[in-house]
């Protein structure tokens, strides 16, 4: 029945946001022309967690190792907030050109 998923990430800056995906972290995207792309992730999974209130998504990028993710950024000249030790795995914020934020951690969690 699912075949898929389709994040969004909002941008002020979009053209400096998709050089991020498409050159640094590589994604594989296909070109829809006018300068759309669709970027291909790597497998993913999804959470429900409590809430007082619906409607609030979150999207996370996961690596297997967060000190050498926060390494690369940095050659990159992207910054990276410190790194946060949290009991489901280790976090860090990233900014976009756009001056969006981006969680990226390494999971502590079992994987499906």
């Amino acid at each position: 029945m699912i075949t898929g998923a389709h994040s969004i990430i909002y941008s002020s800056n979009p053209e400096a946001d998709l050089n991020f995906f498409k050159n640094i972290l590589k994604f594989p995207n296909v070109d829809l022309g006018h300068g759309w792309l669709i970027f291909a992730l790597p497998p993913s999974e999804i959470a429900v967690h409590p809430a007082t209130e619906s409607g609030l998504q979150e999207l996370y990028l996961m690596c297997d190792d967060i000190n050498l993710f926060v390494e690369e950024m940095g050659g990159y000249k992207i910054i990276c907030s410190e790194i946060e030790d949290q009991r489901w795995g280790l976090l860090t914020h990233l900014t976009l050109s756009g001056g969006g934020k981006l969680g990226v951690y390494e999971p502590r969690h079992a994987r499906p």
